[in-house]
């Protein structure tokens, strides 16, 4: 996670150089972000998933499974200590699924807000990239799942908050979120079920920047912070003062998940469908969500083009 200078206090500009420069270290303990990366997990040729391929799809580069990924920040994708690899849970998702169809993996790095046209252009035969599954989504792309999407609720390491699962359980509490974000729509339904039910409404509060909301955390301005659950994941790791006590669909009430995207019509999310469930079933799927801690968002089985977030 990138930590931005512009901080609105001293107090704050040294919370963040204490926050970078200790916790670097300790997550370097949890999570390899070296460029050799020995201990991504591999996996077999799935004949099933292989035949499942369209005998006239023409990948972007014949034997290569080109893939589009945002190195937005670990653990999903990143660029490793050498400045130019990518590494993280999702090339390491797409690299076992370019083995089971029998093909080389060729990464492409891209800024999440470009990868829609560049996969509707060809530049690459898929997008693996925390793309959630949406209703307006699945108009132009096809769908194959292969995470939850998860929204995580972390606090201090000595809080006594030890679960939110339900909106009763956050009733009253000062909780930070991202301004316009999905878990802010879900939280501001949460306090209202709470008003409803005779109970305190949520506090919801807004910082500039991930330091100065982890600041507030830890000067006790607020009680919980909620992000993607995997930012916070490695946040977590990384400085050792904050801890998970609950998980949130990104699609509550319902569940919502995370998706290959490829270019609607072209036939092969059914083979990334098939391939992704082979390495469900074998065990691969589970050792790479283990590797970067992220086991909560594992799916039971993947699915072709699933009800995605409607539209709002």
């Amino acid at each position: 996670m990138t930590f931005f200078p512009n901080l609105k206090t001293i107090f704050a500009a040294v919370a963040t150089v204490s926050l970078i420069g200790v916790g670097a270290v300790h997550a370097a303990d949890e999570f390899d972000l070296g460029p050799e990366q020995p201990g991504r997990v591999h996996a077999a040729k799935d004949e099933a998933a292989i035949a499942a391929i369209p005998k006239d799809f023409k990948f972007v580069t014949p034997g290569t499974f080109t893939v589009a990924v945002a190195p937005s920040g670990p653990p999903l994708a990143t660029y490793a200590t050498d400045a130019k690899t990518v590494v993280g849970a999702d090339p390491d998702y797409a690299s076992a699924i370019a083995d089971a169809l029998g093909l080389k993996l060729e990464l492409v790095p891209v800024a999440w807000i470009d990868w829609p046209l560049g996969l509707t252009s060809g530049k690459y035969d898929a997008v693996i990239s925390n793309v959630g599954v949406t209703e307006q989504r699945k108009e132009k792309f096809d769908f194959s799942t292969y995470r939850q999407g998860l929204h995580g609720f972390f606090v201090k390491t000595d809080s006594k908050i030890t679960g939110i699962k339900e909106p009763k359980d956050a009733a009253g509490l000062r909780i930070i979120v991202g301004a316009g974000t999905n878990q802010e729509r879900i939280l501001l339904k949460w306090s209202d079920e709470d008003v409803k039910a005779g109970l305190k409404p949520i506090e919801l509060q807004y910082y500039d920047d991930d330091a100065a909301s982890l600041l507030a955390l830890q000067s006790d301005r607020a009680e919980v912070i909620v992000q993607p659950h995997a930012q916070l994941v490695y946040i977590a790791a990384r400085d050792k003062n904050i801890k998970r006590v609950g998980t949130l669909s990104a699609g509550w009430p319902d569940r919502s998940d995370v998706a290959i995207a490829t270019r609607k019509g072209s036939g092969l999310a059914a083979a990334l469908t098939l391939a992704t469930n082979g390495l469900i079933k074998d065990g691969s799927y589970a050792r790479i969500l283990d590797h970067w801690h992220l086991a909560e968002e594992a799916l039971p089985k993947s699915e072709t083009n699933p009800p995605g977030l409607p539209k709002f």
